[in-house]
């Protein structure tokens, strides 16, 4: 993986993070936690397969309201994973998980790995905030706050701009411009830090803000081939430049 570290960003008063896939996965797309964790609750699919039950999980998630504001990180893994079990079970790419014991597995494996990231990202997290006022906008399924207060990032954030309570979702730059209205600073004044290109880095850019993509491995070859100037290969590259 290409790394170019950034190497002057003068001017810099305040940060917008993007959560999941930035904050608590190292910057890999969460499909691919996931499969890890198939794999090690030894569900043995086809990649192929699996990756149709993860979209078919999400889609089922904006159609319908199974998670609700009060659940965590693990209740929505829990959640998730029953959706993509029975949706497998259904097209006959494995058997029942009757008693619920794979899905449970692998939600605990996730959430687990998820915990991991975040304690290694929170020192640099606490660091930036003793520094700049911080905002999170993410798409999330309306329940980021209580995602937020079971892994203690809360306090972190002046504000939560979250794609479900807001009505906007990346990549529409819209959302990102609430953050920069958050933080009452001009575009320019701004870094977002991120883990999608496409969802983050360039509607960022779009608005005028600067940027900083974490990259690990993404949803498709093509993400992964791309290239960016403002890439990084870890939160804490943060702390080693001149903001």
């Amino acid at each position: 993986m290409e790394n170019t570290p950034l190497t002057n960003l003068p001017g810099i008063k305040g940060i917008i993070f993007d959560y999941g896939g930035t904050i608590d996965s190292r910057g890999v797309h969460w499909s691919e936690v996931i499969w890890d964790g198939y794999r090690a609750a030894g569900i043995d699919i086809d990649k192929a397969d699996f990756r149709d039950a993860y979209v078919y999980a999400e889609r089922e998630l904006a159609k319908t309201r199974h998670i609700l504001p009060h659940h965590n990180f693990l209740d929505l893994l829990r959640i998730k994973m029953h959706i993509e079990l029975d949706r497998l079970t259904a097209d006959g790419k494995m058997p029942a998980d009757s008693d619920g014991a794979l899905a449970e597995a692998v939600a605990q494996y996730c959430y687990r790995a998820a915990r991991e990231c975040v304690e290694e990202a929170r020192p640099v997290i606490e660091a930036l905030y003793a520094r700049y006022p911080l905002v999170l906008v993410s798409n999330f399924y309306g329940n980021v706050e209580s995602v937020l207060a079971d892994f203690d990032l809360r306090r972190y954030f002046g504000a939560i701009i979250e794609s479900a309570v807001v009505g906007v979702r990346k990549p529409d730059p819209a959302i990102f411009g609430l953050g920069v209205e958050a933080l009452g600073l001009a575009p320019g004044e701004v870094l977002v830090v991120g883990d999608s290109l496409r969802k983050d880095i360039l509607p960022a850019e779009s608005l005028g803000c600067r940027t900083a993509w974490i990259k690990g491995k993404g949803w498709t070859t093509d993400e992964d081939a791309a290239t960016h100037p403002s890439t990084i290969s870890s939160l804490g590259d943060l702390l080693n430049v001149p903001l």
